[in-house]
């Protein structure tokens, strides 16, 4: 699916535009374009301080928010690329702990796509290139690069040395590229191993463990993985880190979901198979109780969305825009709903299977609003409810969230779902832009 942007900033705008008129318009996926653009730009991708490489099919964003916790609690700053934006195109770019400034990020912006002609590159190459551009330029402790997407091709997998990478939860997504065999779709994450750094992983069913083994054994990189080299223990209140010689009990995640116990592991897994910086028990406890992670299961605060529904609702919003995503948002709903109906407001791209997605969270769901994803190829909300139709749950359309949220009578859990850009435009409707 073609990515895209705009700014209320008029610079910033004006440099999206070029950027929409340059690119090809679609995902692609390569290292020859966006090693051309480095080159062009001197090479910043080997200038960052220490990186943290991330991939995976879900779970990636938290473990990057979980890294930057403990970081930053350990008293280090911190540099974050990550992806996709949900409000304002500068959440990509966290320079030293700060979304980046508006004038700082149109003029990296323009000085990427100054010497970007002939080569084609890409709306997330680009924006890989703006960020290490900052980050080379900025004093910091380390730099946390997210994978945008698979792993071996990603414009992302230019660093050649980071201190250590990570492989977060796994499952189907983005078949076009990356292909519809699960081990396949292992491999190309496991593409971000790199010669003697340390490859920190969950623990997978056997094939994927096996497919993911070998493509690391072939880059030279060790495999740390969870049931393994590590493990973790999720209680009611607390989650309890374990490998050789060292633990550390944290309280359970702020950010919800049993699965984010799991995040937070492998972030200090991560940390503790690298050699760049000290990282105390403290930290480790800070990050549990500090890390958000936008969109991922959030409670809206009262604002002009949330106001539109019956006094004791609750508003929440996720992506769940696949099963892998999808499965722990059903089991966090099934806590939040504790026997009320739940509406879910859904809304998907048109590359994702609404079935899968709908079988996963139905139990817990007594109404379905159907809406589209404004800007974005999506399901038609009336083929979306004919699909929630199949599930026995009572169905409407809507063409706004706000129209959407007209259709709830009763107090009652509200879940907003099935796409990113669809949290993200309940972010801006009510005011909570990630900051």
């Amino acid at each position: 699916m073609p990515d895209h942007a705009t700014s209320t900033h008029p610079a910033v705008q004006a440099q999206l535009d070029r950027l929409a008129t340059l690119s090809p318009g679609a995902d692609t996926l390569g290292l020859e374009r966006i090693t051309a653009l480095l080159s062009r730009l001197g090479d910043p991708h080997l200038s960052l301080p220490p990186v943290f490489h991330v991939a995976g099919t879900n779970g990636k964003g938290s473990t990057c928010a979980f890294l930057r916790a403990a970081i930053e609690a350990a008293g280090h700053s911190v540099h974050v690329f990550s992806s996709p934006h949900l409000v304002r195109f500068n959440e990509r770019i966290r320079v030293a702990g700060h979304l980046i400034e508006d004038d700082r990020l149109a003029t990296l912006l323009a000085e990427v796509l100054d010497v970007a002609d002939g080569i084609g590159a890409s709306f997330f190459e680009v924006t890989t290139a703006a960020a290490f551009l900052a980050f080379a330029r900025t004093s910091a402790a380390a730099t946390i690069v997210e994978v945008g997407l698979g792993g071996r091709l990603d414009a992302t997998n230019v660093v050649v040395a980071p201190v250590v990478t990570g492989i977060a939860a796994l499952g189907m997504d983005h078949e076009a590229f990356l292909g519809t065999s699960a081990t396949g779709i292992a491999a190309e994450k496991a593409g971000i191993a790199k010669r003697g750094v340390p490859l920190v992983t969950m623990d997978y069913a056997r094939p994927l463990r096996d497919r993911i083994a070998a493509v690391a054994a072939d880059a030279g990189a060790p495999v740390f993985a969870r049931g393994r080299a590590w493990n973790s223990e999720t209680a009611r209140s607390t989650m309890r880190y374990i490998d050789d010689g060292f633990s550390v009990v944290t309280s359970r995640p702020r950010l919800v979901g049993a699965h984010q116990s799991r995040n937070l592991a492998l972030a200090i897994a991560m940390l503790q198979h690298q050699g760049a910086l000290h990282i105390p028990e403290a930290a480790y406890r800070a990050a549990a109780d500090w890390a958000q992670w936008p969109a991922r299961m959030q409670r809206l605060s009262p604002g002009p969305l949330t106001d539109r529904l019956p006094d004791g609702s609750e508003l929440w919003i996720d992506g769940a825009h696949n099963p892998s995503a999808a499965a722990p948002v059903a089991r966090a709903l099934r806590t939040i709903a504790r026997g009320r109906p739940v509406t879910l407001v859904l809304g998907m791209l048109a590359n994702k299977d609404a079935a899968d997605v709908l079988r996963l969270l139905s139990p817990s769901v007594a109404h379905v609003v159907a809406v589209p994803v404004a800007g974005h190829a999506h399901h038609v909300p009336r083929d979306l409810a004919g699909v929630a139709v199949r599930f026995g749950l009572e169905v409407t359309t809507a063409m706004t969230l706000e129209e959407a949220l007209s259709h709830v009578r009763q107090p009652a859990p509200v879940l907003i779902a099935g796409s990113l850009y669809l949290a993200g435009e309940a972010l801006a409707a009510n005011g909570e832009p990630p900051a």
